[in-house]
This record gives C-alpha cells, sequence and structure tokens, in this order.
C-alpha cells in the first residue's frame, strides 16, 4: 500500500507526483470539461494553479483556475475560485481533478 505522510493518497498518472489524500475526497459525481468523470476535492498538493477566468459550467457560472502538475505541468483540472450563485459557494477553494488523469495509491 503507497501511503504519503501516513495517509492514501491520488498522484498524477504522468509522474506519481502526489496530489491529494484520500481523505481529502468530498465526490465522485463530477465531470470534466472534456465529459470525462472527475472527482472534487477539499484540498490539493503539487499543483500549479493558472489564471483565475470565469467559466459556464453545468450548476452555473464560476470564477475558476485551472490546475497542473507541479511536476510535469499535466493539466489536472481547476480551483473553484469564486460562486456567483449563493447556492453554489460550498464550491470555492474546492478542487476538481479529471479521474483519468490520476491514480489511486493504497
Amino acid at each position: 500500500m503507497a501511503e504519503y505522510g501516513g495517509n492514501p493518497f491520488f498522484s498524477c498518472r504522468s509522474c506519481k507526483n502526489p496530489l491529494a489524500l484520500h481523505e481529502d475526497l468530498l465526490s465522485k459525481k463530477y465531470w470534466a470539461k472534456s465529459g470525462a468523470a472527475a472527482y472534487m476535492f477539499s484540498h490539493a498538493m503539487n499543483v500549479i494553479v493558472g489564471q483565475k477566468e470565469d467559466r459556464k459550467l453545468i450548476t452555473g457560472v464560476f470564477s475558476v483556475a485551472d490546475i497542473y502538475c507541479s511536476n510535469c505541468g499535466q493539466e489536472l483540472g481547476w480551483k473553484y475560485v469564486q460562486a456567483y450563485d449563493p447556492r453554489q459557494m460550498h464550491k470555492e477553494g474546492k478542487f476538481i481533478i479529471e479521474r483519468a488523469k490520476i491514480l489511486k495509491e493504497y
């Protein structure tokens, strides 16, 4: 079982860079820009946060920033920076990472 600081984690599929702890996984019911399955995490590590921009997503318009692996530069998903709909504010500060771009390390 691979662990990061004693905890199971998710890593970059391209370079095995640790990206998120399993305990920070909030939901498996999200979709990436490509239409592929994605996960929501409360925290992410070893990522570079790009420029923020407003983007129309399934649940409304958000200010988001794409995130990239800090080791290999692979685009992974995005970070919710701001929600314009008060009902979506629980997503602010959370990370969406495309399932196909990460590996479960248990």
